[in-house]
């Protein structure tokens, strides 16, 4: 039961307008269901969000990174009494508040290469959300998906894009414009994989004067502007994706 509800209103009855959508076979789907989602930032809060109001039941969260007040223009974890928590635990928290009853498995740290296989090796996922923004993770997390045959969604550039129309859905071969689209590519290719990789990316060119060259953040080269709805937007999109494979939608 939901804290500080009538005793009489049950997730079933939360759930209804979704069921109503995607059907009982859906949300049953959408319960035994177990996501992965590394990187739980701006892209990665929302998708969380998202995947836990549906009625998601399980979700592994990956992030060694800490609020920061930079992060209140656009994360949901981002709050002025949650700086300088880790952002699994803030998020965490907010999901609980969504459904006491969700299965939580928090990796408080920064995903590395060498950690990929023992992620997995404890659990069965049946989707991985990639909202991570560095390369090298990044990228041995979708080559072990694409090799495992695990379903995933990996998000790339929402940094110095303001047009929320550009956004789409596509296989990571068709990709262009984005610097971030185009790194993972190339990055791929090496290990012989050319598609099969679903990704939300846009397609407006980077907002000229967006970036800085130097940031303090572990694992990045500078410091890009966001806007406070793009972010999550790319997160709605993710979520869209998972939900609707998962329900058969």
């Amino acid at each position: 039961m939901i804290p500080n509800a009538p005793d009489h209103i049950s997730w079933e009855e939360i759930q209804s307008r979704t069921r109503l959508l995607v059907g009982t076979s859906g949300m049953e789907q959408f319960q035994k269901a177990h996501v992965l989602l590394v990187g739980v930032g701006g892209v990665g809060g929302a998708v969380a969000h998202m995947l836990v109001r549906a009625g998601i039941g399980a979700l592994t969260l990956v992030d060694g990174d800490k609020v920061a007040y930079s992060n209140l223009n656009r994360q949901m974890v981002a709050y002025q009494d949650t700086v300088g928590m880790y952002k699994t635990e803030a998020l965490a928290q907010e999901l609980l508040r969504i459904n006491p009853n969700l299965k939580l498995t928090l990796h408080t740290a920064y995903l590395e290469a060498e950690d990929i296989p023992s992620l997995f090796s404890t659990s069965e996922y049946a989707f991985v959300a990639d909202a991570i923004d560095t390369l090298a993770p990044k990228t041995e997390l979708i080559a072990y998906c694409h090799n495992h045959s695990i379903p995933i969604i990996s998000a790339l550039g929402a940094g110095a894009k303001i047009d929320p129309t550009a956004l789409q859905i596509a296989d990571i071969s068709k990709t262009h414009t984005c610097a971030l689209a185009k790194a993972v590519r190339k990055a791929l290719r090496t290990r012989g994989i050319n598609r099969g990789i679903p990704v939300v990316f846009s397609s407006e060119t980077a907002i000229e004067g967006a970036t800085l060259g130097t940031s303090g953040d572990k694992g990045k080269r500078s410091t890009v502007g966001t806007i406070s709805y793009l972010p999550n937007l790319f997160g709605g999109f993710m979520a869209g994706y998972i939900l609707r494979t998962l329900s058969g939608t």
